[in-house]
């Protein structure tokens, strides 16, 4: 039965994306069954992965909204991953799910019925605590924080525990956080140093030791509906979520044992 990560940080421009994608893509290139989920009503993710959101007949709106099933709204991208689409029909399901019962249920109920035939499925979440996100926690077995080594990035994340937290008390008991992940990394920066032993100090077995270098080839790969990893393999930015992609497996299974 698949893992569930939600990837989220209501901090915009973070990564949370990049790493969706790319994270998916590393994980096939290692012979695991990867369903991405994309909750963004900007659909980036759906695209970065080389489906074009605009033709899609079916999107996650549809499974959120009309309870149509999710075998019916995955789509197989030429990545490799298989992928829950997005687009801006998104952006009415909150209103529309106002109303409903179980509303923050409506993501975990609906991924019941295709769990078992994935290893993993990632949620690429919203760059906020909305109702989408909390689908998004109340699906998951965990939580992947990306987040730049930066002040405000630090400011946010408490926040986001507290919201994790809440969500495991009265919703979700088995969702915690799996890990912290550093991203466009630049050790040459002295506040880059700063933040990431506060981390270091703070999230102890929590924060990945894999670190996301800025690269301009993980910037480029997206406007080709493209993984990094099928872009340029030999990119820093495709070795190093590959090697994310391995500590997540080794962690996976040392905590089966």
């Amino acid at each position: 039965m698949a893992k569930i990560y939600a990837i989220t940080n209501q901090k915009g421009g973070v990564g949370k994306t990049t790493t969706s994608i790319n994270l998916a893509a590393s994980m096939v290139a290692m012979k695991r069954k990867v369903l991405l989920v994309d909750l963004d009503p900007q659909g980036n993710a759906t695209m970065g992965c080389g489906v074009d959101k605009h033709e899609v007949k079916l999107s996650v709106y549809d499974l959120l909204v009309q309870q149509t099933p999710a075998s019916e709204v995955i789509c197989k991208s030429k990545s490799g991953i298989d992928v829950i689409p997005a687009n801006s029909d998104l952006t009415a399901a909150e209103v529309e799910l106002l109303d409903v019962q179980m509303k923050e249920k409506r993501l975990s109920s609906n991924l019941a019925s295709i769990r078992d035939q994935y290893d993993y499925i990632l949620i690429d979440c919203p760059p906020s605590l909305n109702m989408l996100t909390v689908n998004a926690l109340c699906a998951a077995d965990g939580v992947i924080i990306p987040m730049q080594c930066e002040y405000f990035a630090l400011e946010g994340l408490a926040d986001l525990i507290q919201t994790v937290q809440n969500i495991a008390k009265v919703a979700n008991p088995k969702l915690e956080i799996e890990g912290v992940l550093r991203t466009m990394y630049d050790p040459r920066k002295s506040l880059t140093k700063d933040v990431s032993e506060q981390l270091i100090a703070y999230f102890a077995g929590k924060l990945y030791e894999t670190v996301i270098p800025r690269n301009v080839r993980l910037a480029e790969a997206p406007s080709h509906g493209l993984p990094v990893i099928q872009y340029d393999k030999s990119s820093k930015g495709a070795m190093a979520y590959l090697a994310l992609a391995g500590e997540i497996l080794r962690r996976h299974k040392e905590n089966n044992k």
